[in-house]
């Protein structure tokens, strides 16, 4: 039945969702670049507990990142980058870089957060160091990928 205030109906928007998918990973991504820089910024403050609180919403949306990662694969699946030329090339590279430093990226965050919640801070500050630039450069290849694959040169 349709709705008598031409808004779209809740049918229509859970159809749309999946195609939004990527915008939507893409902007998480981009979200947790500037929450990192954000925490940064607020340690180097000496602002400790805005530190914690960016972190935490950081790793929020990073698991909101995952979720919908995992469905957009799910439904999706992985399309293949368009064309055989150097912009191609560029793209395997990107993706590659950032498929090894995601995965690595993992067990970073995971040992980070807990030296934080352990109040180790000296270890936590001395692995931070290698969190963050892998973080940061994790975040912001996800964007830049996202943009090559649906703007830049969008699937046939």
């Amino acid at each position: 039945m349709p709705s008598h205030t031409g808004a779209p109906s809740f049918m229509n928007l859970a159809s749309s969702l999946p195609a939004s998918l990527p915008a939507i990973s893409a902007v998480l991504n981009g979200t947790n670049a500037a929450l990192l820089v954000a925490a940064i910024v607020a340690i180097s403050r000496g602002e400790r507990e805005l530190h914690r609180r960016l972190m935490l919403t950081n790793l929020a949306v990073s698991l909101l990142f995952l979720a919908a990662y995992v469905v957009q694969t799910a439904i999706l699946g992985h399309t293949r980058f368009p064309g055989e030329d150097w912009v191609r090339d560029l793209f395997r590279t990107l993706l590659g870089t950032h498929i090894v430093l995601e995965v690595c990226l993992v067990p970073l965050v995971v040992r980070t957060f807990y030296l934080a919640a352990k109040e180790r801070f000296e270890e936590h500050r001395r692995i931070a160091r290698f969190t963050f630039p892998v973080w940061l450069y994790v975040s912001l290849t996800g964007v830049v990928i996202y943009w090559m694959n649906h703007h830049l040169r969008p699937p046939i």
